[in-house]
């Protein structure tokens, strides 16, 4: 079963320092009937403008990763990690029994463009940790490159859960392949370009919710980037 959601169709809002989509319910937007697809409880699609962001406000019990797909995040938490995820780097921060952050642009000239997913962990009540790592365009070119995974693949940053985050940059015409075991979920998003999932095209912005595919055809239509979700079917 593929079910595709089109960019429009996604909730969208503009606090006017950020704008954003929220593909799941989050904040002030609730749909009981869009909590989460398996362990994804959260998939935000984030312009945070200049010089603006999220200040110190606290998590637990979820594994967070933050994309950056151009510009550069400023973040800091009270484990003592400072930095900034510049474009194509990955953060993966768990929260366990809690943890306190902010998040701020760190141009005052120019906007971040991010992806911050929440997946559900494993295991409650684990001390809260932090990473992060840079995954060079060239390093997933023309193939499905495994960036976050449960600790179980080699050159990926470990999260508290069975699951694995893929990112891709597809030169128009090429194509991919993702198997999967049975009973699980996935979950395709369209950064930028156009991709082909079993014959539906999906454009930037898109995203297809997948269940009970053991094998998935992607094909790029157009330069693309994407990235894709392989997830454990648990119940929030």
């Amino acid at each position: 079963m593929i079910t595709v959601i089109k960019s429009d169709a996604r909730h969208h809002q503009d606090f006017g320092w950020l704008d954003t989509h929220w593909h799941f319910s989050f904040d002030t937007y609730h749909d009981p009937a869009n909590l989460h697809w398996g362990a994804l409880r959260v998939f935000n699609d984030d312009v945070i403008r200049p010089g603006q962001g999220f200040p110190m406000h606290g998590h637990r019990d979820m594994e967070i990763i933050t994309y950056v797909i151009e510009g550069a995040l400023e973040h800091q938490d009270n484990m003592g990690n400072q930095g900034v995820i510049r474009r194509g780097e990955v953060q993966v921060m768990s929260a366990g029994t809690g943890v306190m952050h902010s998040e701020y642009n760190h141009s005052k000239q120019d906007p971040v463009h991010l992806l911050q997913l929440w997946i559900l962990p494993r295991t409650r009540g684990l001390k809260p940790r932090w990473d992060q790592r840079s995954f060079p365009e060239a390093a997933r070119d023309s193939l499905l490159l495994p960036v976050v995974s449960g600790g179980n693949l080699p050159g990926t940053l470990a999260i508290d859960q069975d699951a694995q985050i893929h990112l891709s940059s597809l030169p128009s015409g090429k194509g991919v392949v993702h198997k999967s075991r049975d009973g699980r979920k996935a979950y395709l998003f369209v950064i930028e370009g156009q991709v082909a999932i079993s014959d539906t095209l999906l454009a930037a912005g898109d995203q297809a919710r997948i269940a009970d595919e053991s094998e998935l055809q992607l094909k790029a239509t157009a330069d693309s980037e994407l990235i894709l979700l392989d997830l454990p079917d648990v119940r929030h």
